[in-house]
């Protein structure tokens, strides 16, 4: 990857985004990680001084979002979008100020950073726009009716902005993934755990058991392919949707 490349992460300060931003950092390339836990973000730029700059704010606040859009240096070359998904929850549990506040989470601000990058995007004749959004893009996922009806609108929103941005360099792609060793999964054992009554080790056995290749994902693995996605190899990748579950969705 040329070292002068220039990407925005968002959700960097934990679980795969700061598994993607610490990926690229690595490899050379400057990285602007974006999230709201500072003190994550500053050991983040520590381990990696010469290529992270840090801006903490909530990107669901219109305010920061538009202090953050207004610093961002001339060129961007591509972003990750990534960020926590929406409560867990059934329909017939959820509020309508819940179904409103998850359409802010996990659409709105989305919308907003893009209306904003495109533009350079389209300047420059070359972007890389990267979701990261989750397996149930794929399929239902019990007791996630939120996650699983708006998340399906970013790949929608994916696959029209290829269509009306087609001619261009630009390309758009979702990574859906499944559990993964972060913190996100850790509640996912705790939750199984004193629902079975049973150890969190025996919860960890039997949610492996339930993947077909048998183990969680690896975020480490997961910040390789997307880092590819970002890269000028993957200039022939747009509009795909890329399941990494372990085969849960096959």
């Amino acid at each position: 990857m040329n070292t002068s490349k220039t990407y925005l992460i968002t959700g960097a300060s934990s679980g795969l985004g700061l598994a993607v931003a610490d990926n690229l950092a690595l490899k050379r390339q400057k990285v602007i990680a974006v999230a709201r836990g500072e003190e994550k973000l500053i050991q983040l730029k520590s381990s990696h001084p010469d290529f992270v700059s840090i801006y903490t704010g909530d990107l669901t606040d219109d305010n920061f979002l538009m202090n953050l859009t207004a610093s961002l240096p001339e060129k961007i070359h591509g972003v990750f979008i990534n960020a926590g998904g929406p409560p867990a929850g059934r329909f017939e549990d959820l509020s309508i100020s819940e179904w409103d506040d998850a359409y802010q989470l996990v659409i709105r601000w989305k919308i907003q950073l893009i209306k904003h990058l495109l533009p350079v995007f389209l300047k420059q004749n070359y972007g890389r726009i990267l979701f990261s959004e989750s397996t149930s893009v794929t399929r239902p996922v019990s007791n996630l009716v939120l996650s699983n009806s708006l998340r399906m609108s970013i790949v929608g929103l994916v696959r029209t902005l290829v269509s009306e941005y087609k001619g261009t360099a630009i390309t758009f792609n979702v990574l859906a993934p499944g559990f993964h060793e972060t913190k996100a999964v850790e509640r996912v054992y705790k939750k199984l755990s004193d629902q079975k009554n049973i150890s969190l080790t025996e919860a960890k056995k039997q949610l492996d058991a339930s993947i077909p290749v048998g183990h969680t994902g690896n975020p480490q693995d997961y910040a390789e392919l997307a880092s590819w996605i970002l890269s000028d190899a993957a200039s022939f990748i747009t509009g795909q949707v890329f399941n990494i579950d372990g085969g849960v969705s096959v």
